[in-house]
């Protein structure tokens, strides 16, 4: 991101999308193509929290309602309405998961993340679960490119859950959702 600018969405704005949000369905943010007004002095701090001018938002329905219209476009993140688009900047990533709940065992386990805002997503071929190459805990996709750092009590639960598979002829430890297995790391990794 450039120079931040001093951008706010406007009023009008902010209601078409508490309307929508207020049905609690996610506004549907890959169909809106506003232009683009600027970048806006919010940012998403690695822990998950929002702050805004300096200040973090401590509401936590009005971060709910601006997680609703983030949109991530290549590298770069925007919060979107049907009539505008602004910048702002993210540490990591957007989300933490800060619980998980895991259902079935073996082949038919089901594992289901929520995140800081509520949202909750099962792992699976279009929730990808993925361990980045020196990252201290797991990611998983939770909507549109936007992805949730496990927190540390739901990797050590995650661990708890993993298991060993052969990929590629590298033995591998992870865990299996939805009948995929998502390899976290090698298992020489793990002494």
């Amino acid at each position: 991101m450039t120079s931040q600018k001093s951008v706010t969405l406007s009023k009008d704005a902010l209601s078409q999308v508490s309307k929508a949000e207020s049905g609690k369905k996610l506004p549907p943010v890959h169909l809106w193509n506003p232009p683009f007004c600027g970048d806006m002095d919010m940012q998403i701090k690695r822990d998950g929290s929002w702050i805004h001018e300096g200040g973090k938002i401590n509401r936590p329905e009005m971060v709910r309602m601006f997680s609703s219209i983030l949109k991530k476009e290549g590298e770069a993140y925007f919060l979107v309405t049907p009539v505008e688009k602004v910048g702002i900047t993210v540490e990591d990533v957007p989300f933490v998961a800060v619980d998980i709940d895991a259902s079935g065992a073996g082949a038919t386990q089901v594992l289901t993340f929520t995140t800081h805002v509520g949202d909750e997503v099962v792992a699976d071929s279009d929730h990808e679960l993925r361990m980045p190459d020196g990252a201290e805990a797991p990611y998983v996709m939770v909507r549109a490119g936007l992805e949730a750092r496990l927190d540390r009590k739901s990797f050590y639960r995650l661990v708890d859950l993993g298991t060993e598979q052969t990929v590629d002829g590298v033995d591998m430890f992870g865990v299996i959702s939805a009948g995929v297995f998502f390899p976290l790391m090698p298992v020489s990794d793990l002494a």
